[in-house]
């Protein structure tokens, strides 16, 4: 079992900067692939980014790709979303998940991690 608890969202003009934090619990967190995704009003669940367990390797979606980072410490049991040049197209909830899995295909789709936090906001002003 992990627990998921999103931090650092908030309101930021557009161009500003944001981190987002998302801290877990349980002693295994190395063990899972780690990701972002986000959902904004009316829309579905976007996949953002995904760290890898040891945090090599990372995958981004066309929108972050450039802008954002993701990055991980294990010994903190903590996921981090380093966002710049934000757009009001940003705004969104945003979501950390853990997948026991690691894999190279299927990543962005949601249904294929087992926990989620409960988001943290993020609005980007024009």
């Amino acid at each position: 079992q992990v627990q998921l608890v999103e931090s650092g969202g908030g309101l930021v003009q557009t161009g500003g900067s944001l981190r987002l934090s998302c801290a877990a619990s349980g002693r295994t967190f190395s063990t899972y692939s780690m990701a972002w995704f986000r959902q904004a009003p009316g829309k579905g669940r976007e996949f953002v980014a995904r760290v890898r367990r040891d945090g090599v390797a990372t995958f981004y979606s066309d929108s972050a790709k450039g802008r954002f980072t993701i990055s991980r410490d294990n010994a903190e049991n903590t996921v981090y979303l380093g966002m710049n040049s934000l757009k009001p197209e940003d705004t969104a909830t945003y979501y950390c998940a853990a997948d026991s899995i690691s894999r190279v295909n299927g990543y962005e789709l949601g249904g294929v991690y087992q926990y989620w936090g409960q988001g943290t906001q993020v609005t980007v002003s024009a």
